[in-house]
């Protein structure tokens, strides 16, 4: 069902219920991302009731226990590669994408997949992909070296550019920490290159 019938969803009711998810700065970060998705949309004609949406549930399983998460894997049969076992920075983006749906009955595959590749991004990404990808990095409260560079790209019509400077400088942070790659990082940053040549 790709169809969403915003009416029957209240923000309201899902911000009072992240609430008991999430750490206060967190459900902060997430109404930040909600708002920043809200804004890219507007520049990049997408649907902005679904952007806000996605960009409020994106970090709802965040702070998941194992015990959770090992009953997500078990009930929805999700296959978890070796780099995500064991690490919620990087799994919590995919049990999350099941989370909505059976937390806040969201059955949008749109916002589903936002969720599932907020974190390492994929090939071939939708553009709400690449809005909840790039809010998550941008929102007005993250203040890293060379956020306002990715902030002036993503407000000015250069989405692709930002997503691939956004890659390469995860990956410099990754290799420059000795941690591995996510492959789908890499692949995700390759297509966008290909595309943009």
């Amino acid at each position: 069902m790709n169809n969403l019938n915003i009416e029957n969803i209240d923000t309201k009711q899902i911000i009072e219920k992240l609430n008991t998810m999430l750490k206060p700065k967190r459900l902060e970060h997430s109404i930040n991302v909600a708002k920043c998705a809200i804004k890219l949309s507007e520049i990049y004609g997408y649907d902005k009731e679904k952007a806000y949406l996605a960009g409020l549930v994106h970090d709802c399983a965040k702070y998941f226990t194992k015990e959770q998460i090992d009953s997500y894997v078990e009930k929805y049969n999700i296959e978890l590669d070796p780099l995500e076992v064991d690490n919620i920075a990087l799994s919590h983006s995919i049990i999350g994408s099941f989370a909505i749906q059976d937390v806040f009955n969201i059955q949008d595959m749109d916002i589903i997949n936002a969720v599932r590749y907020h974190t390492t991004g994929r090939e071939n990404m939708s553009i709400l992909e690449k809005i909840i990808f790039m809010a998550d990095m941008i929102e007005e409260g993250r203040s890293f070296p060379g956020v306002d560079y990715l902030r002036e790209l993503s407000f000015n019509k250069q989405l692709d550019k930002a997503l691939i400077t956004s890659f390469n400088n995860t990956i410099k942070f990754v290799i420059d920490n000795d941690q591995l790659i996510h492959p789908r990082s890499v692949k995700a940053r390759n297509y966008l290159m290909q595309e943009n040549i």
